[in-house]
């Protein structure tokens, strides 16, 4: 008897647990939704991308009289005349940028280095207050610190010049923050005591064993630093008079703001805009070999 009402109970079970399986359309749309809404962001992120390297194949003509994202014919030619805009002008704006990034970015991540690792293995009065203060300049706009500057530069005789773009690059906060909190992380303490029992002087545990761990945060501080200084605008356009010594930014800036009279040179400027990604692009892939030499050492000691 009992195997009779299993029986005739198991087939109604197994018809009220597959209508609870099913899902109701109304419900399958609204899961869709927000798929939607993150292939509608990465599509409004992507569209300058991808514009930009085509529009840079176009010809004056084919910019102003079509909006479409093939490619045109006319990069080769944009090239030659930016290449030939003022007598090489472009380059010139390229090499200075290349030197206010790579002389800033550089000295930057090393001013970082040091004072990070400071900031973690020494104990010194003062040291919580030092590092209030680098929070409190991450939080800081850094626009808000360029009238500012552009007066403390003037009045030593430095406005104008090379120096009145690449000081005020030196010093960053957050890769003084980034390298404090990479040594503390990178760092043993007992690798530290054993270099000292070695009777090894700071500078030597320093160079020795500190630098050497804290390789990859200084190339993280050495590109966030090199990204912001090569897109800096505002800094060069405030100190900067001659047109010599103008960075990417500023100099496209320049023929941007020539183009309401010069429609021709629109097609410039989206050629020098795509050109000044390239070192950027080129910087990534280059240097990205060290986080990956981070996560398999990270790894290793897990």
């Amino acid at each position: 008897m009992t195997t009779t009402v299993d029986a005739t109970r198991r087939p109604g079970r197994l018809r009220l647990q597959g209508v609870s399986q099913r899902q109701p359309p109304a419900s399958q749309r609204w899961r869709l939704l927000p798929t939607l809404v993150l292939v509608a962001g990465a599509l409004y992120c992507l569209l300058p991308v991808i514009w930009v390297p085509m529009a840079a194949t176009k010809t004056g003509a084919e910019l102003f009289t079509t909006f479409t994202l093939a490619p045109g014919h006319g990069l080769i030619g944009n090239l030659r005349e930016l290449s030939a805009y003022r007598g090489g002008q472009f380059w010139r704006w390229m090499l200075n940028s290349a030197v206010y990034t790579g002389f800033g970015a550089a000295l930057s991540a090393m001013l970082s280095a040091v004072t990070g690792y400071a900031l973690a293995k020494y104990r010194f009065r003062g040291r919580k207050l030092v590092f209030n203060l680098l929070i409190a300049g991450v939080l800081v706009p850094q626009i808000t610190l360029a009238v500012p500057q552009y007066l403390l530069l003037a009045k030593v005789g430095l406005a104008g010049s090379y120096w009145s773009v690449l000081l005020p690059s030196i010093f960053s906060p957050y890769g003084i923050y980034l390298a404090r909190i990479y040594a503390t992380a990178a760092i043993p303490d007992e690798m530290l005591e054993a270099a000292r029992l070695d009777t090894a002087s700071e500078l030597r545990v320093f160079r020795s064993v500190a630098i050497p761990l804290m390789l990859p945060g200084m190339v993280t501080v050495f590109l966030v630093q090199f990204v912001a200084i090569w897109n800096n605008f505002l800094l060069p356009f405030i100190m900067l008079s001659d047109d010599d010594r103008f960075p990417i930014t500023v100099g496209l800036y320049t023929l941007l703001s020539q183009g309401a009279s010069q429609p021709a040179l629109y097609t410039l400027v989206i050629t020098g805009a795509l050109l000044s990604t390239v070192p950027l692009v080129a910087l990534f892939l280059s240097l990205q070999r060290y986080w990956r030499l981070d996560l398999i050492t990270g790894g290793l000691k897990g």
